[in-house]
């Protein structure tokens, strides 16, 4: 299969140290399925030409670290590319901005959390009655679960049609799919792509403090500091932390048939 990465952060931001999110997709899902190709699109940097689209079997719109929101005029660039994936109907992923983004071009609305930003884990995630049955996560049900996130912003009003899959007490949507009109999206808020290592980076950027930052990086492989941050081990690594993901490559497999 064929995937196309849309990064989300322009170029200026990942030379300036900011996550390159596209590759961190790559070793993500390359090892979940070391068959896979990929594209790359930048919208900030150059239009999503059709040709992108032409042989591509999923999207992936990745998060990003602009101050603008994802319903700002800077924005205008990245939901002109979706708008042109979910006309084509392509299976298309939305990460944390991406999540927002879909929401704002399918007609919700985006805001910051009145909570603040999240960092770390998105903690004591749970299932809405519709994701205990929904392909994307139906397996991590009977269970409360925590996945690496950052985030500012949040899905403040689902698109009418749009199923609320996932929520916790930071953020109300915290998942959500979107399958009418031609447009097929699954998407997160929180980060299944990201060992919890690349938040602990982050959280050095946004001067969280040093142990903060340690526990991040040494989560995945110490029980005693992953269930402080309420995970465990082998929920930070791939496959487990990927779910999701894997989910979804074995629904654009399903879209091919």
């Amino acid at each position: 299969m064929n995937i196309l990465l849309v990064e989300g952060n322009p170029r200026r931001l990942i030379e300036q140290g900011y996550p390159d999110y596209a590759q961190y997709f790559v070793d993500c899902l390359i090892t979940l399925d070391p068959s896979l190709s990929f594209q790359f699109a930048a919208p900030f940097e150059a239009p999503l030409l059709d040709a992108c689209l032409e042989s591509i079997n999923g999207a992936v719109f990745t998060g990003s670290s602009t101050a603008s929101a994802t319903d700002a005029a800077e924005y205008k660039p990245q939901m002109l590319a979706m708008e042109r994936v979910f006309e084509r109907g392509i299976p298309c992923w939305g990460s944390c901005a991406g999540l927002q983004l879909a929401a704002v071009v399918l007609g919700g609305r985006v805001g910051a959390s009145p909570n603040g930003v999240e960092v770390g884990l998105a903690r004591d995630l749970v299932l809405t009655t519709a994701g205990q049955q929904h392909a994307m996560i139906r397996a991590r049900q009977g269970r409360k679960f925590a996945v690496p996130c950052i985030h500012r912003d949040e899905v403040r009003q689902l698109p009418r049609g749009a199923e609320l899959l996932a929520a916790n007490a930071h953020s109300r949507v915290q998942a959500f799919a979107y399958n009418g009109n031609g447009v097929d999206f699954w998407g997160t808020q929180y980060h299944p792509k990201l060992p919890a290592s690349a938040i602990a980076r982050e959280a050095q950027r946004l001067v969280y403090s040093p142990e903060f930052s340690q526990a991040l990086e040494r989560a995945d492989q110490d029980v005693d500091t992953a269930s402080r941050l309420g995970s465990h081990p082998a929920g930070l690594q791939v496959p487990e932390r990927a779910l999701e993901l894997a989910n979804w490559l074995e629904h654009v497999r399903e879209q091919r048939r």
